[in-house]
């Protein structure tokens, strides 16, 4: 039986070894702020963003990576590692410091010191500041994605080096409109407090975000805004209204001096390319092309996965089923509505709709066009959807292989900010909320039928976050502002 002196001393231990943890996270912050504000460098854990993080949530983060990747990941280490990115020579970027940490933990016996191995393994970021001209963004609706990509585009901004929120387009800027969207800018019901400043400047019609000068506009009609009076020019419009949707309706953003290019938060009609940032992108000519859509939040969700399981193990046919949350196109009680069900009460009824998953694959995958049957089932939840993917594949596979071949693709590859691999037991949907993933694939939910040719995956995703996060994406590609990465 263990005395009272050596219980007490085990405690005393593991506290002490506890505070060293939290200082030597506390250093992180300090260097990941430097890399951030002085160097333009993002420092990530695996996907999950560092800057502006709490201690706490920064030695979570690392438990989170000790478990993906089965290896001791530690704070001592990344912190290491983080200042000598800092002492060196290394340009604007993205770094994975979980993934550097994972290969210093494999590889530092190759290496005399910690600088020899971030020299080596980030030699093609070395050279100092990358010329990246800077993107003015304006945000055309300022709804529930409107909103959010306000907030990201201006957490995201650093020295302003890539997207700078310039003007949000509304109808109406009266002063008592202004306070008001400034306060659902500040306060989130589902995502929080904004942890940020947000200022009214009445005088001059404008907000004030964390210092940028963002200008309210009033608009009835995209063509109406001389944007140049602003001071903005070649910008990219971001439409987050869904009211115009193909190239015509489209257009007419363009037809206002000081838009470039426009950007839809919706799946488009016609000839708009509908675009997935990691699955598709590259196949749009960024040069020429003048309109896009980021599709919708499903299609977002359940590409990268169906991208994935088709190059592994061919897909054959399959259906897919969303259950997802009640939207604003949704009535909060029993009214008229032009489409069938949904006129009834979003926050009391489970709702079958139709999803428009199945007819985004041919402009997505079209090689996959055809395949598919897909319907949709809103629930009452406001946030968090859940996309159930049923398939058959072309050759026999064991629920460890389906599991490992989406982990691989988690982890490495061109599709790491777009896939998240979940392990645990008790992952619910209010646990997505915030995810910066598009897919969160639940890897303990994943079934296989007995003939081990017929597959069931479960992919949760944040259909307001998780998507907005696609759309900064692949606005950062369509304006030729993003930085060099190591993933």
């Amino acid at each position: 039986m263990e005395t009272l002196e050596k219980v007490n001393a085990d405690y005393q231990t593991q506290l002490n070894e506890w505070i060293n943890y939290e200082k030597a996270a506390i250093d992180l912050i300090s260097a990941i702020g430097k890399l951030w504000f002085e160097k333009s460098i993002e420092l990530i854990l695996f996907r999950n963003q560092l800057v502006d993080r709490s201690a706490s949530e920064i030695m979570n983060l690392h438990l989170y990576a000790k478990n993906i990747v089965k290896k001791p990941i530690t704070v001592h280490d990344t912190v290491i590692l983080a200042n000598e990115i800092l002492k060196s020579n290394v340009g604007p970027g993205r770094i994975d410091i979980g993934k550097l940490a994972y290969e210093w933990h494999q590889e530092k016996g190759n290496y005399k010191t910690s600088a020899d191995f971030i020299n080596d393994k980030l030699k093609g970021l070395m050279g100092g500041a990358a010329t990246i001209t800077p993107k003015d963004v304006v945000l055309f609706g300022f709804g529930r994605i409107g909103r959010l990509a306000a907030r990201e585009i201006i957490a995201q901004a650093g020295k302003g080096e890539q997207l700078r929120l310039r003007a949000i387009v509304t109808r109406g800027n009266s002063n008592e409109e202004i306070i008001k969207r400034a306060d659902l800018l500040r306060t989130d019901s589902v995502h929080g407090v904004f942890p940020g400043t947000v200022i009214e400047d009445l005088d001059n019609k404008a907000l004030i975000i964390n210092g940028h000068t963002v200008h309210m506009i009033d608009a009835k009609n995209p063509e109406d805004v001389d944007y140049t009076k602003y001071g903005i020019t070649d910008a990219l419009l971001i439409d987050n209204t869904g009211v115009f949707r193909d190239d015509k309706e489209l257009s007419r953003h363009l037809q206002a001096k000081g838009i470039a290019k426009v950007l839809l938060t919706a799946p488009a009609k016609g000839d708009v390319p509908n675009v997935v940032h990691g699955v598709n992108h590259e196949t749009v000519d960024v040069k020429n092309q003048r309109i896009f859509s980021a599709a919708s939040c499903t299609t977002n969700a359940i590409m990268p996965i169906l991208y994935v399981i088709d190059k592994e193990l061919g897909i054959q046919k399959g259906h897919i089923e969303t259950v997802h949350s009640y939207t604003n196109d949704q009535n909060l009680l029993d009214n008229y509505h032009k489409k069938y069900r949904r006129g009834r009460s979003a926050a009391l009824n489970m709702v079958i709709t139709e999803t428009g998953a199945e007819s985004a694959l041919k402009k997505v995958l079209p090689h996959l066009s055809g395949k598919f049957t897909a319907n949709s089932v809103r629930v009452p939840t406001p946030n968090v959807s859940l996309a159930i993917l049923n398939l058959n594949v072309n050759r026999e596979v064991t629920r460890d292989e389906v599991n490992e071949i989406v982990k691989k693709y988690a982890l490495e590859g061109a599709l790491v900010e777009q896939i998240q691999y979940a392990f645990s037991n008790e992952l619910v949907s209010s646990d997505v909320i915030g995810n910066p993933c598009p897919s969160v694939f639940d890897s303990q939910a994943t079934i296989i039928s007995p003939d081990k040719k017929s597959i069931v995956l479960y992919v949760w995703y944040d259909n307001e976050y998780g998507y907005t996060r696609q759309v900064i994406r692949f606005s950062k590609h369509i304006s030729e502002v993003r930085r060099p990465v190591y993933y």
